[in-house]
């Protein structure tokens, strides 16, 4: 250890060989990296193996991967989303907040903290974090899903929540004279203003502009993304707005661009890298013997996150007119608090508002609900279909939102075909089958997708394949084929196949026609065919095989499982 002490070049190796150590048994263990990630920083800590010397730099590094995080999260703040589901997301994510806040206040109170300590505890409470839905979300392919859709429509309102709890008490702090440029609470707000100014000017006149000649260099669009995010996370701390705001206000102005998508996908592994030193510098602060003496206390409040939270959403959204699976998918996304609860303890603690045992209390909260709901979300299906049975009482007679006309219409018509899976493969699939005279019926969990394939004249409906109530509305009567053309997941996300569970539902359903499925490797093609699907889609090797015939070089025969011998 004393190597580490002389030289910050060997701790920062040392410290990403243990995360990389971690990082790959967590794999082993089919363990997410984000609780790896958390796992690290305790290891690293004082308490543990005293990795962490260099704290400046390391804090550095964790505000870089701060305001980059929250840059991200603004390149994601599609307005569109808030106004398609304007009411849900706003009723869900103001009614989240109100919950957990004021019942949240009830217990602590009931646990002995004071008065303040509650009121900081209860709001951190209503934080949840943004990066590991969307992470989860995004590993699960579920980000276009209806549940999804909605799960980031109230992120954006609760995202505006914390914005607001910042400013304000960035601005109480100016006026404290605890931090900031010196301008006043006025003067922060004003500052403030300007800035969103500067973003709707900016986003109006130079943004796509500036953006398409940055894009002629691709190596210069990373270089950009991060110097735009730390500069306005830099500008926005010396106004006395904070790092965090800063950084969501940079995302905002670049992310109705039409390069949005390119600067996030370029950023997100930096984000990453980022966000470890996020944790290590958390791992480094925790005093675990002190944890320790707040153990019931951090139970009893991780119980009501992981409960209540989605809860409240699951009956919210079931008197709007949301189906139960819904609604409890959705909310299962808001059982943890954020890392800006952590962040909002910290600047209480910087005022003299709290202590440094109640920032604890708040870190093991976070702790327990944080590495509790990643597998809550990665295992959704699996607890859904476990609560099912008890979950009636949270969705009404007609879910009308769910219900939509055309749904209804379309379900009237014969069809061949139905199409699970609209993304590139699926559509072009689609198309040339609709050429041919085949009557099409494409389904697919984007609504999106679904209005650009009803615009080109096809029948298309909404609808989740891992929904296993959801075959039995499709009309199944006439159907020659039911083709699954949606990409399969890596291995490693989940111990669910949606692909199979929708297998299961069109057979419950009485399906007895005929089944294809999309596999993009071998192994994965003989899986299906054993599980009873009568032909592999192999988009790869039939391109390929295509390309060999232009060549002039045909095949004769394939070198992979087609169909099952039966078929």
């Amino acid at each position: 250890m004393e190597l580490l002490v002389q030289n910050p070049f060997y701790e920062l190796a040392g410290l990403l060989a243990l995360a990389a150590a971690v990082g790959l048994v967590g794999l082993m263990l089919r363990q997410p990296l984000i609780v790896a990630f958390i796992a690290t920083g305790i290891l690293a800590g004082p308490d543990v193996l005293g990795m962490v010397h260099s704290a400046e730099q390391i804090n550095v590094l964790a505000e870089i991967g701060i305001a980059v995080l929250l840059f991200l999260v603004g390149l994601k703040l599609d307005l569109q989303i808030v106004r398609s589901l304007g009411p849900v997301a706003v009723a869900t994510g103001l009614g989240q907040v109100g919950f957990t806040a004021g019942v949240g206040l009830l217990i602590c109170l009931a646990l002995g903290l004071d008065w303040v300590t509650s009121a900081y505890v209860a709001v951190a409470l209503t934080f949840s974090s943004t990066i590991i839905i969307v992470k989860l979300l995004s590993d699960k392919r579920e980000v276009d899903s209806l549940h999804g859709r909605i799960a980031l429509g109230f992120l954006i309102v609760q995202d505006i929540v914390v914005v607001v709890a910042m400013v304000l008490l960035s601005a109480y702090g100016v006026g404290e004279g605890k931090g900031g440029s010196g301008l006043g609470v006025g003067g922060v707000l004003l500052s403030g203003l300007l800035m969103v100014g500067f973003v709707v000017l900016f986003v109006r006149h130079v943004a796509e502009r500036l953006m398409r000649r940055v894009s002629r260099v691709p190596e210069l669009m990373l270089t950009f993304a991060l110097a735009w995010a730390v500069l306005f996370a830099a500008v926005a701390d010396w106004l006395g707005l904070g790092k965090e705001i800063g950084g969501l206000l940079a995302g905002v102005s670049l992310a109705s661009t039409s390069f949005r998508e390119a600067v996030a996908s370029r950023l997100s592994s930096l984000r990453d890298f980022l966000l470890l030193f996020f944790f290590i510098g958390l791992g480094s602060r925790l005093d675990l013997s002190l944890l320790g003496d707040m153990v019931p206390e951090a139970l009893a409040l991780s119980l009501f996150v992981l409960i209540g939270n989605p809860l409240i959403v699951l009956l919210i959204m079931g008197a709007m007119g949301y189906r139960k699976r819904t609604g409890f998918l959705a909310g299962l996304t808001v059982a943890q608090i954020s890392e800006f609860s952590l962040i909002f303890m910290a600047m209480g603690l910087t005022l003299g508002h709290v202590l440094p045992a109640s920032v604890g209390l708040v870190t093991l909260v976070g702790l327990i609900t944080i590495t509790l709901s990643t597998y809550m979300i990665i295992y959704s299906q699996t607890l859904y279909r476990w609560f099912e049975p008890w979950l009636g009482f949270a969705e009404r007679a007609v879910p009308h939102r769910e219900n939509a006309h055309e749904q209804e219409a379309e379900a009237e018509r014969p069809h061949d075909i139905v199409l699970f899976g609209l993304g590139r493969y699926g559509f072009e699939l689609g198309k040339i089958l609709a050429d041919r005279g085949a009557r099409v019926l494409g389904v697919d969990f984007d609504p999106r997708v679904v209005e650009r394939w009803r615009t080109r004249g096809h029948d298309g409906t909404y609808g989740d394949a891992s929904d296993p109530e959801f075959p039995a509305s499709l009309p199944l009567r006439d159907v020659r084929w039911v083709v699954i053309a949606t990409t399969p997941l890596a291995p490693g996300l989940t111990h669910d196949d949606n692909r199979l569970a929708l297998i299961q539902g069109l057979r419950d359903a009485g399906y007895r026609g005929r089944i294809a499925v999309r596999c993009d490797d071998p192994w994965d093609g003989r899986r299906m065919l054993s599980a009873g699907v009568d032909m592999v889609l192999s988009p790869f090797v039939d391109a390929a095989g295509q390309a060999s015939d232009v060549l002039g070089f045909p095949t004769a025969s394939p070198e992979r499982p087609v169909e099952r011998a039966s078929a």
